[in-house]
């Protein structure tokens, strides 16, 4: 009888079998958004033979993200998951039960998709994530009584519509602000360019105005790196979140 291994080669060559004490781990081709490989471990639970993650995939959403609780909507969509590639959560694993005649490479693949659907989660806790800061700055621009505009549409020079996440007007100075807020390091990077792409689209906007361009960094999270800092200080006014009256005195100064 053929060897799981061997069982896999029909899917492809670039899935690796190595023996590591009483497991058969499986390197998937596959990988995390921020680049990481995602393993699968064949084992026995008994007389069963079982293939999981191990928990691997739940632990690495878990620690791109600031909060520990699942919303009830990230639990439904988890149990969706299951439901579509016909795996298990038991403890935070995937799992899938492995008979002898069973299409093994089937199995391989079905778990993967799952896995990857897991990580892709990621993205929905990111937009909470940023919507929740987004949402702390709006109130903290009403009670220091700074007019603004949310989610308002500006064209670039290349005809792109980019919304700035504020527009402020003070008697001194009108802003346009975008929050730069992630939880992950991997994601930090895609965001600045994002903003930095945008400044430099929308630089015709300053020419004979008092417009200011304000990058605010969420800065709750070590994500950011000094070349993501210098690259949007190029084309804007850098602050913190952290900082909320170095804030003010940003948007109220001419």
């Amino acid at each position: 009888m053929a060897t799981p291994c061997e069982r896999l080669e029909v899917l492809s060559e670039m899935f690796n079998c190595t023996e590591i004490n009483n497991h058969t781990r499986i390197r998937t081709p596959y990988l995390y958004p921020d680049g990481d490989v995602i393993d699968l471990y064949l084992t026995m639970e008994g007389p069963q033979a079982v293939l999981t993650d191990f928990g691997e995939s739940l632990s690495w959403l878990k620690s791109q993200t600031v909060s520990r609780k699942k919303s009830v909507k990230q639990r439904q969509l988890l149990n969706d998951i299951c439901l579509t590639y016909g795996v298990e959560l038991y403890h935070g694993a995937l799992t899938l039960r492995v008979a002898n005649d069973d299409n093994f490479a089937l199995l391989v693949t079905r778990i993967s998709q799952a896995a990857l659907s897991v990580a892709d989660l990621w993205f929905t806790f990111r937009s909470r994530l940023i919507e929740s800061v987004t949402d702390e700055v709006e109130d903290f621009l009403s009670e220091r009584q700074i007019a603004y505009e949310r989610n308002e549409p500006f064209a670039g020079r290349s005809g792109k519509v980019y919304r700035i996440d504020f527009h402020t007007r003070t008697p001194a100075r009108t802003s346009l602000v975008n929050v730069l807020s992630s939880g992950s390091q991997a994601a930090a990077g895609r965001i600045v360019d994002h903003v930095v792409t945008g400044w430099y689209d929308l630089n015709h906007l300053k020419v004979g105005q008092q417009l200011r361009f304000v990058s605010l960094f969420d800065d709750t999270m070590d994500v950011w790196t000094p070349e993501n800092i210098r690259l949007v200080n190029e084309l804007s006014e850098v602050a913190y979140w952290s900082y909320p009256d170095d804030l003010e005195e940003l948007l109220k100064a001419a």
